[in-house]
């Protein structure tokens, strides 16, 4: 119980600043680019409360973590109305691409704080279970794993709109009738994750990208603590 509670202790404030700046990102650059609702429905903000989906954000990557699955979340999405952009076709891909680019800018942060608190410490002391150093870790994965995890080009997430951008208008149509189950899709694919964890639907997609991230950025922290 005190492993798990202590786990939790570090996932839940990493997992919560990550998934706010992410959707607030989506807000602001909305607003950057003609779309005023999130200001309007008061989501740019960075007060969890706002954003937090207690099922999304808290247990469901509680549960993951406690379990030893993949561990992603989510938020209350921060609206955006496409047609309120002022480009809505290379509006949205920005919008999109606001979200995941902010995570990796957090874990960039994230690296350089790793560094600085591990500057001096011997290897024995690194390796000893410090909360710091054990949050920061977890901070630059999930931080990653999220920013990797949206770019699936799967309806709802992030990786859609950018893949819609791209397309010719008339396949960008076709495309965008996936959305209406796009939550079904989503639901199969943590559900084959889940059950079938022999196809390693996560680890051959979002693995590689993100353990070769993990690498950059722990060589960061490397750089910075033995500066």
């Amino acid at each position: 119980m005190t492993d798990t509670l202590s786990l939790a202790v570090v996932l839940v404030p990493a997992l919560i600043v990550a998934i706010v700046f992410h959707e607030v990102a989506h807000g602001w650059v909305a607003l950057a680019l003609g779309d005023p609702t999130a200001k309007e429905q008061r989501r740019l903000s960075l007060n969890p409360l706002r954003h937090v989906d207690p099922i999304g954000t808290l247990l469901v990557p509680g549960f993951l973590a406690v379990v030893g699955g993949p561990i992603f979340g989510w938020a209350k999405p921060v609206p955006v109305m496409k047609n309120r952009l002022d480009n809505p076709r290379y509006g949205m891909m920005a919008v999109a691409a606001a979200g995941p680019g902010t995570n990796l800018l957090l874990a960039a942060i994230g690296a350089v704080v790793l560094g600085l608190v591990t500057h001096g410490m011997t290897a024995q002391e690194m390796a000893a279970p410090d909360m710091l150093v054990q949050g920061l870790f977890y901070f630059l994965l999930i931080n990653i794993f999220l920013a990797f995890f949206n770019l699936l080009p799967i309806p709802p997430f992030d990786g859609s709109h950018i893949l819609e951008g791209l397309l010719p208008p008339r396949w960008a149509r076709v495309y965008e009738r996936l959305r209406p189950i796009g939550m079904l899709l989503f639901v199969g694919l943590i559900a084959l994750t889940w059950f079938l964890p022999g196809l390693g639907l996560i680890e051959n997609t979002v693995g590689p990208p993100v353990d070769w991230a993990m690498r950059k950025y722990l060589a960061l922290a490397d750089a910075v603590a033995g500066g």
